[in-house]
């Protein structure tokens, strides 16, 4: 059986600031396209099933990058919809909402761009982005190319937890890989946030 690797895009100026970039469009930095490339090497050595990617260009350049072809954009791979709270940093968020936190109290509705998404439907398109690539892993490896927090649920997702258990994950640095696999038929994490 193959592995599941999740490939957090390259840094972004959003990224970089702290800023909350859900459904926003954010280009890379020249560091995040260096960083992606970085990670062409170790991916080449891989046979790949499939390679999946949110459809926002920061995940897609970062899959260009780092040697990978054949990318199916996958809207179910887009990052966590913050609505209200979309481009601000946590610390702008807790000066008007002191304790704030993400797993805990979700997000406030937005503008009709970013209505804002609540961690169970975050869970939903996580749940069936592994329903269509677990079948996958018997051929080889499945990469996917996506975001932060969304990589955060798809991975407790894949162990069986509840979406909440993604708040004790660290949160993926960008242009890092993070591995899933089995064991004796079990879920497990191989290895996490790998430059």
């Amino acid at each position: 059986m193959g592995e599941l690797i999740l490939i957090r895009h390259g840094q972004t100026e959003w990224s970089l600031s702290g800023r909350h970039a859900g459904r926003t469009d954010v280009p890379l930095t020249d560091a995040g396209e260096a960083a992606a490339k970085a990670l062409a090497p170790r991916l080449a050595r891989r046979r790949w099933a499939a390679v999946f990617s949110s459809p926002l260009s920061r995940a897609m350049r970062t899959a260009e990058l780092a040697g990978l072809t054949g990318v199916r954009p996958d809207p179910d791979l887009v990052e966590w919809d913050y609505g209200g709270y979309e481009g601000l940093t946590a610390a702008q968020i807790r000066e008007t909402r002191p304790g704030w936190e993400l797993w805990r109290d979700g997000v406030l509705p937005g503008s009709t761009e970013h209505p804002g998404e609540l961690l169970q439907q975050v869970a939903t398109r996580t749940d069936a982005v592994l329903g269509r690539l677990r079948p996958l892993l018997n051929e080889g490896d499945v990469a996917v190319v996506a975001h932060g927090h969304l990589a955060r649920v798809l991975t407790v997702r894949w162990l069986g937890l509840d979406a909440s258990a993604a708040r004790l994950l660290g949160h993926p640095r960008p242009g890092t890989l993070s591995f899933l696999a089995t064991e004796d038929g079990q879920p497990l994490i191989s290895a996490w946030n790998v430059p």
